[in-house]
């Protein structure tokens, strides 16, 4: 986009809870120039940390920590969850037994201070017993150039207690009606994927919008989409942008789901 438009991409960081910018280069304050995937160095007001998710304990360089901040925080920021301060201090002001905003997202910081957002501690699926985050898995299915968007969320299984599986839009949804050239698709898709504990099921929400669930800032809605799988009750919906994309999921769409999912699974297990 630089290259063809001629201009910086900005990029910064921020919350619903803080209001503003948490991290950005600030324009006529700060010289440093833009690195790409970084939204940049904390702003004013911000004393950020990355802790070990473990011990607690500051990370280093390019190690990855979880991003806290330390109190307090600048105007603007959430003070309590309204009637409910307690909730509010269990929340965002308790982990690691400090006096620190926890953000829930994972970062990491290089050696010019620099700060990369590698995505939300809660996305995180354990498939017999690896850790693999969403993020990287939906980052590499992204690369494929029928691929519009994409949400990988891990859904209970026995055997290995979680499998990962992605919800793909396809930029040219007509390509899904022959089953052949779907299959075809599935298969092209999950080559970029192909660690063994790992199994992938292309899937095309139905309905109008021809989308996955997001709320009206365009924040995917990953634990409705694992409900949708698991055939559970998605449960608050208030938040959503179009509630049809949730309703379009009849059981029986949700049924040939779930016949994919255990083809999959059944793949997997053969091949351990």
């Amino acid at each position: 986009m630089t290259e063809t438009l001629g201009v910086p991409v900005i990029d910064n960081y921020w919350q619903t809870e803080s209001g503003w910018p948490i991290m950005a280069l600030a324009r006529a304050l700060d010289d440093r120039p833009p690195r790409l995937g970084s939204p940049g160095v904390p702003m004013y007001g911000y004393n950020v940390q990355l802790l070990n998710e473990v011990t607690g304990e500051p990370c280093g360089i390019n190690e990855k920590g979880m991003l806290v901040i330390e109190g307090p925080l600048p105007p603007g920021c959430i003070q309590t969850i309204w009637g409910d301060d307690a909730r509010f201090v269990k929340t965002y002001w308790s982990l690691f037994n400090r006096q620190v905003y926890a953000t829930f997202d994972w970062g990491i910081r290089d050696a010019e201070g620099y700060y990369f957002i590698l995505g939300r501690t809660d996305d995180v699926i354990n498939i017999a017993g690896h850790r693999l985050g969403t993020r990287e898995i939906e980052e590499s299915i992204s690369s494929y150039p029928n691929v519009a968007e994409v949400a990988v969320v891990g859904i209970k299984d026995a055997l290995k207690g979680q499998v990962a599986v992605a919800f793909v839009i396809p930029k040219q949804s007509d390509t899904l009606a022959d089953r052949e050239a779907a299959r075809d698709e599935e298969n092209a898709i999950m080559a970029l994927w192909t660690t063994r504990s790992v199994t992938l099921v292309v899937r095309r929400m139905s309905g109008l919008s021809r989308s996955s669930p997001k709320t009206r800032s365009g924040k995917m809605l990953r634990r409705t989409i694992q409900a949708i799988c698991e055939g559970r009750d998605p449960g608050d919906l208030t938040t959503i942008d179009d509630p049809r994309v949730v309703a379009a999921n009849s059981p029986g769409d949700r049924g040939i789901a779930v016949s994919r999912i255990s083809r999959v699974r059944q793949r997997v297990r053969l091949s351990d």
